[in-house]
Formats: C-alpha cells, structure tokens, sequence
C-alpha cells in the first residue's frame, strides 16, 4: 500500500465506523481507530457496530472476518444516557465527558441529555460525582444519519477544545489551567456538600 493511499483508506474505515465515540476498541475515538486500522490494527473491535461493520471492514481492508473481540464489550441495543435531574449538582463533568454535545446545562445547574443527540458511549457516566446518570434502552436503532451527525458535532468540540483546552477563553487570558481545576474541583466539592445537606435536611411538614 503506497503511502498516498492511506488517507483514502482511513476515510474509507472511518465512514464505516459509527461515530459514537465510546473509545471500546481502545482508541480515543472512531477516527483514531479508523487510523490504526488502516495501519494493521484488529478489525474486531467495535461493539457498537458488531458484526455488520466488522464484515464492512473486512471488505474495505481485505482481511477475514472475525468474530468481535469480547474483551471490548459485547454487543447490543442502543442505550442513551438518562440524568436524574433532582440530584444533579450541576458540576459539568458530564458535558465535559460527553463526545457528541448530547448533554446540555451550565455550572450549579441542572443538566439533562438530549436523547436524539446521545450516542449511548457511557462516558459521562464515571465521571459524575453523585452518581445520578442511569444508561437505558434509547428504545431506537442507530442510523447511519446518527452516525454523520454524531461525527459532525464530535469534530466541532475536539476543534473547541484545541482552540481552548480546558479552560474557556475569558479564563485563558487570567488563569492557568491548575488555578482553573483547582476552581472546578472546589465547585464539585461545594455542590456535593449543598446536597447531602437537602438530603439530611428534614421535609417540611412530614410526620
């Protein structure tokens, strides 16, 4: 394979993947994968598209068909990410983690997924520190329409990220990424101590 042929390639894989971004097959991202692939990574690592797109990238790359790589995950319906609003804090983690801008909110403020929009990768799910995010049936199949979306609005957050990491612009031009983390993990710890006070507090009027 001449090296011009490359770029091609990994277009090729990476229309084939399903851009959910879940980061099972080990890499950081549908494209990443498209990337190793297309330099002799196993074909078999992508439980969100199973056996369907192994046997797709079978055909792009030549290679044979495998069966899909358990230690990955296994394969199933489509999920999405469900927020129990009335314990969220408003801490941001999620939207921070979320790949596809499905979840929408602002600091010390209630966030919630946007279903249509959530490609059910369960990344914001380690990262909330009150563990109010429940992953359910999304009760749909993933289309190929989802798949170009959904890599459509990965890309515009990773070119947001790059032009800010970390930190948004109005913080970039006063504080350092360790003031601005030491500032969010302060955030955390003060909207976790606010609710277990309402937890322990007594209902008004409960006999």
């Amino acid at each position: 394979m001449s090296l011009d042929s490359v770029p091609r390639l990994v277009d090729r894989i990476d229309d084939a993947l399903p851009q959910t971004q879940c980061r099972r097959c080990g890499y950081d991202g549908c494209r990443p994968y498209a990337e190793a692939i297309a330099l002799g990574a196993a074909i078999n690592r992508c439980p969100p598209g199973s056996d369907a797109v192994i046997a797709t990238l079978a055909a792009i790359t030549g290679r044979p068909l495998a069966a899909l790589d358990s230690s990955c995950g296994e394969a199933g319906p489509l999920v999405v990410a469900s927020i129990d609003e009335a314990s969220c804090i408003g801490c941001t983690l999620c939207i921070d983690a979320c790949p596809a801008d499905a979840i929408v909110g602002a600091a010390k403020q209630m966030h919630t997924v946007l279903p249509a929009l959530c490609t059910g990768c369960e990344l914001c799910v380690p990262p909330c520190p009150v563990d109010c995010i429940a992953i359910i049936s999304a009760g749909r199949r993933w289309s190929p329409h989802d798949a170009a979306e959904a890599r459509e609005r990965y890309r515009a957050r990773e070119v947001r990220r790059v032009r800010a990491p970390g930190i948004t612009p109005v913080a970039a031009c006063s504080a350092s990424p360790d003031t601005e983390r030491a500032k969010r993990q302060a955030a955390v710890a003060a909207a976790l101590t606010r609710a277990r006070a309402r937890r322990s507090a007594p209902s008004v009027g409960r006999k």
